[in-house]
């Protein structure tokens, strides 16, 4: 792979102008098919194949305007008067009046007829029905529904519209999430020293967030894509897109700092640090498309739309920045003197051979880091020999820095860092034992808003329960007069079942049999009781049909939230497993080791398990709630388990290839396990500490947003790399690998045969017929600049 990538690098870099050009197609393409065509976020959540979609499929046949959206309008009388007085009625009529010619409107519910007058008679709750889903309304139908309550208003009522039509809206950038970039800018600054180079990781992310975005929503126009799909595509394709130029730009200035000609540097870089990249993306590429197994279709969609996001962030970095490197040529190189010169400088420089090599398979000699620096019999991986030094002398040992000075602390007493770095991060997973699952309603809606203020209007005075009504589709087993008394009889048989509030009179449709129930239940659209209530109606289905002759089946807003949690923690160990397997398999063929892989994996299993856990401590449990802006505590997210799996599992491997990689380097150069360690995460530490805090911030931006499904994935993947990648990563890793010593790089010897080689690290690039004469490829490899 290495070798491919060299040849793309130096082909990009050659003919610059061209692939310049075709990037700029490529975007003006992806923009003017979204002019083209449009596009429409539709924010639905459906299961396809549950109960409650069938039932609801089934209902939209005979009952349009139940199966689709409604919204509620509150009327609140003044102090002391009544929804009753003749005044007060009057206006409620004209506003309902109006509100029945509204646009897309279906029927309207009065509050006489619904029975949804306060005891006191001072509040009074209509319904507005739609025949359409909330994503199928007009962008000024709501609007216009909230201008039929100027009447009222006038009449001194307080007036207030919400419901379920109302739902999370698209996610629009604010000056508050783009100072993750300006952050990143600042970040890139310090760690290259010039304005020049730390511009390029933004410039190559743009272009592709630019690309990615704008292709998603052309491709909206066809296909079913949500405004969460579209944020975490816009987080992702950032932080990605900065960090992996931020890889590749690295390894290209630290060889220009040596005095290696652009162009060669050019191939060299997307060869060596460009192949970590490609197997980082294709990591989070596969576990994104690992969302497909859920059977959910917007989720679905969100894996899809993101994985594109990090395939074309994977390209701009392997061929657009290239060409940015032919374009600024030398002057990208680090002054002399400067500290960027002096650490590209004072990374250990060959003189050292190891043993036996004159290559790699069948004779188990050593020539590089990966495949063909894995050594046989005659190194640690057979007889437990290491690499020996030229000549018996030891090289020079670089000028200490802080990454080396926190990893030779962390290795003098491995086993205390160990226990202490696990013993916090089990501690940070405690909460997520309180774990609970479910869709976001208005109730998380921030404060303020005309659908937050409905909602706990309803709340306080009708009940929990009114603010997600389940339907019950009954389907008598005969028509006409015969089948509405069987459906009343069901109608009666739920208002027995405990937990229910209400049961309405039911909707029926003499010439199918089949009739429409509105339940009440006792609990909100989140609350446990809820969804207790909907398992207890589906146990008695049998028994109701026995007694009344007719089916039952549950369906509505809430029910199908139900079915998707339910879906989702159930799919959420097999899609762990899957994980994990992946993390195991890729991390053995890329090392060449057992033990790598496995603290690999037990380092990610503890980075979701404590980002879980502050997240329930957050957002249900309620610390820092205030300070992070939560508009409301409760259930988390259903969907953001899976999909912090996904990604950090992506972003978890990313800081592994390339901090374990310098430690390999190392111990194959050197064959010194400790100082591999010590020395290894000295090289890699100042761009993998860049490359985090970059994402961590870019993540941290979105917190402050308030959409309640976008503000806990954000503040998830933010806590999640910042752990991952500073505790588990920079501290736990050294500390094992100094633990386990030479046996870190092991491997027996049929499985060494059985594997294939992947080179990630470059090593067959001897091989290839340089542009200009360079030093061997060990001197130009040690450094990450």
């Amino acid at each position: 792979m290495a070798t491919w990538l060299y040849r793309l690098g130096l082909g990009a870099y050659r003919r610059r102008r061209l692939v310049l050009a075709a990037w700029l197609a490529v975007l003006a393409g992806a923009v003017c098919a979204l002019v083209a065509v449009g596009g429409k976020l539709d924010n639905e959540f459906t299961i396809p194949g549950s109960e409650s979609q069938r039932a609801q499929d089934t209902m939209a046949e005979d009952f349009p305007a139940a199966a689709g959206t409604s919204a509620q309008i509150v009327f609140t009388a003044p102090e002391g008067g009544e929804v009753s007085d003749p005044r007060t009625a009057q206006a409620i009529r004209r506003t309902l009046t109006a509100a029945r010619d509204a646009p897309q409107v279906a029927a309207v519910v009065p509050p006489e007829r619904a029975g949804t007058v306060t005891p006191d008679g001072r509040t009074a709750l209509a319904q507005v029905n739609y025949d359409v889903s909330r994503s199928a309304l007009d962008d000024g139908t709501l609007d216009a529904l909230e201008e039929t309550t100027r009447a009222a208003e006038e009449a001194g009522l307080e007036v207030s519209v919400g419901g379920q039509a109302y739902g999370n809206g698209v996610l629009t950038p604010s000056v508050l999430e783009l100072l993750g970039v300006v952050v990143a800018l600042a970040v890139l600054a310090v760690t290259f020293g010039s304005l020049l180079a730390a511009g390029m990781p933004l410039l190559t992310a743009f272009a592709g967030v630019g690309t990615s975005l704008a292709g998603l929503l052309a491709v909206s126009s066809g296909v079913t894509v949500s405004s969460t799909a579209l944020s975490l595509a816009l987080m992702l394709g950032l932080a990605v897109g900065i960090d992996y130029a931020l890889f590749v730009l690295s390894r290209h200035r630290t060889q220009l700092a040596r005095g290696m000609d652009p162009r060669e540097s050019a191939g060299r870089a997307v060869a060596t640090a460009g192949s970590a990249v490609v197997f980082a993306g294709t990591t989070v590429v596969i576990a994104l498309l690992g969302l497909m197994v859920v059977r959910i279709p917007f989720l679905t969609v969100m894996g899809l739309s993101a994985a594109a996001t990090v395939l074309i962030a994977v390209l701009v970095a392997v061929t657009l920045l290239p060409a940015l490197f032919g374009l600024a040529g030398a002057r990208l190189r680090p002054s002399p003197g400067s500290r960027a010169a002096r650490r590209a400088t004072a990374a250990p420089r060959a003189g050292t051979r190891e043993a036996g090599d004159r290559g790699a398979g069948g004779d188990g000699n050593v020539t590089g880091a990966h495949g063909d620096g894995t050594p046989g019999k005659e190194g640690p991986h057979g007889d437990g020999n290491a690499p020996v030094p030229l000549d018996g002398d030891s090289p020079p040992r670089p000028p200490s820095v802080m990454g080396q000075r926190w990893a030779r602390l962390v290795t003098r007493r491995p086993l205390l860092v160990v226990l202490a770095a696990v013993a916090a991060l089990v501690t940070l997973a405690v909460p997520a034992a309180d774990l609970r699952l479910a869709l976001p309603d208005n109730g998380t809606a921030a404060h303020g808003t005309s659908q937050r203020e409905t909602y706990d209007t309803v709340a306080g005075t009708f009940g929990p329960g009114f603010n997600g009504p389940l339907l019950v589709l009954a389907e008598a087993g005969t028509q006409g007069e015969a089948g509405q008394r069987q459906v009343a009889a069901v109608a009666g048989r739920l208002r027995q079942v405990p937990g229910v509030v209400k049961a309405g009179q039911p909707q029926y449709a003499p010439g199918t049999g089949r009739a429409v129930i509105q339940v009440v239940p006792e609990g909100g659209p989140q609350d446990e009781s809820t969804r207790d209530l909907v398992d207890a109606v589906r146990g008695d289905a049998a028994a109701i049909e026995r007694e009344t002759g007719a089916t039952v089946s549950v369906t509505g807003t809430t029910a199908i939230g139900i079915d998707v949690s339910d879906r989702l923690s159930a799919s959420l160990l097999p899609f762990a497993a899957v994980v994990v397997g992946l993390c195991l398999v890729l991390l053995l063929l890329v090392f060449r080791s057992l033990v790598v892989p496995v603290k690999a994996t037990a380092g990610f299993l503890l980075s979701v398990a404590a980002s879980f856990g502050a997240v329930v401590a957050v957002f249900q449990w309620g610390w820092l709630a205030d300070a992070l802006g939560v508009a409301s505590t409760g259930p988390v997210v259903s969907f953001l388990p899976i999909v912090l799996m996904a990604v950090l599992f992506g972003l978890a491997m990313d800081y592994e290839v390339f901090l374990v990689s310098g430690m390999r380097e190392e111990w194959v150069r050197t064959g010194r396990a400790r100082d591999a360690v010590v020395d290894g995460a000295g090289h890699a530490s100042r761009v993998v500490t860049a490359a985090a805090l970059i994402m961590f911030f870019v993540f941290a931006s979105f917190v402050t947003t308030q959409d309640a499904i976008v503000k806990p994935i954000a503040f998830s993947l933010a806590f999640g790399v910042l752990v991952d990648a500073f505790v588990v990563r920079m501290t736990l890793v050294p500390a094992v690998l100094a633990m386990v010593g030479r046996g870190a790089w092991w491997l027996p010897r049929p499985l060494e045969r059985l594997l294939p080689d992947l080179d990630i690290e470059g090593a067959r690039l001897d091989g290839e017929p340089p542009e200009e004469p360079v030093r061997a490829l060990t001197e130009i490899k040690a450094g990450t600049g």
